[in-house]
């Protein structure tokens, strides 16, 4: 569905874009990770040839991708971080408007602009000015505007920002649905638990170029540490942390005062190690929790722990 070879992208002196590479492929949600800067938004753009870039390849649908191949443009919907509506205008007939830079023919049109009212839930908002809308009905508005003409291929870039649970869920639930019937999407969030529950593939970027790509399972495997382990403790004598940490399953451990906190090799007996070593020296200790690792350590582990602008 998608496919960019050794993308190169600079502003001025500044190298956005370092021969990036990517593969999507029809019928997947593909999720798009990487910190502030990385480069995710260019690499969109220049995907949709809204910007012009050094050299590389753009495929979409197996054909040349350029700003004037309106044949592919037809076939995609771009749902932005930040609402595109028109605030003149009411929730019809924003995504009426929408919807007729794609299908010229009223009928149809008035169909299309039906189901995603359904789609979005909106019905009952179809004579509201956008300004009058909560922000969860907001960004549901500015996905059935993306929508409407029935895309094959979606850009969703963070589409569940600053929105309350139930509005969430229902966003999440659409997407499902849209790639159930059909629509292949990639998918940008700083949400890591919505990029692990909706994607079956992911690639992890930053500076500009792929880090790793892969299920949710196979980037989990690729941590050091695995298994995050956590025991209550009411005091841990620095020499005794020091032999936790040198433990064959243990890649690092730390004490607050209150808890150790260890993170364990994947597939390893990091936790009976631990336990094993506290009894020995006659520590006592209360509640034991076990976690697996989450795509939120694999992004940290991978890009670092730095803030970023």
């Amino acid at each position: 569905m998608i496919q960019v070879k050794n993308l190169v992208k600079r502003y001025g002196n500044l190298l956005a874009l370092d021969h990036f590479s990517l593969d999507v492929l029809d019928g997947e949600i593909f999720g798009l990770l990487g910190p502030n800067g990385s480069g995710k938004t260019t690499a969109i753009n220049c995907m949709l040839s809204l910007l012009t870039y050094d050299k590389g390849e753009i495929s979409l649908f197996g054909r040349p991708m350029s700003p004037t191949n309106y044949q592919n443009k037809q076939e995609i919907g771009v749902v932005m971080q930040n609402v595109a509506v028109f605030n003149e205008l009411t929730v019809y007939e924003n995504i009426d408007y929408f919807c007729g830079l794609y299908v010229p023919e009223k009928r149809r049109r008035r169909e299309l602009v039906e189901q995603a009212l359904d789609f979005a839930g909106l019905q009952e908002y179809r004579k509201f000015l956008p300004g009058k809308l909560s922000g969860g009905l907001l960004r549901r508005l500015n996905i059935a505007c993306g929508v409407a003409h029935q895309p094959k291929l979606i850009f969703f870039d963070e589409p569940t920002v600053a929105v309350d649970p139930q509005s969430r869920n229902s966003i999440l639930e659409g997407i499902r649905k849209l790639n159930q019937d059909g629509a292949t999407i990639v998918y940008t969030s700083h949400y890591m638990e919505e990029v692990e529950q909706l994607c079956s593939r992911i690639m992890i970027m930053d500076h500009g170029k792929e880090l790793n790509t892969g299920a949710p399972a196979e980037l989990k495997s690729m941590i050091r540490g695995g298994e995050k382990v956590t025991v209550e403790l009411p005091t841990l004598p620095p020499a005794v942390l020091e032999n936790i940490r040198e433990l064959e399953d243990v890649e690092r451990a730390d004490y607050n005062g209150l808890s150790l906190k260890a993170a364990c090799r994947t597939g390893g007996h990091g936790l009976i190690q631990i336990l094993d070593l506290l009894r020995k020296n006659h520590l006592g200790f209360g509640r034991v929790f076990s976690e697996p690792p989450t795509l939120n350590d694999v992004f940290l582990e991978i890009t670092g722990r730095e803030l970023r602008d």
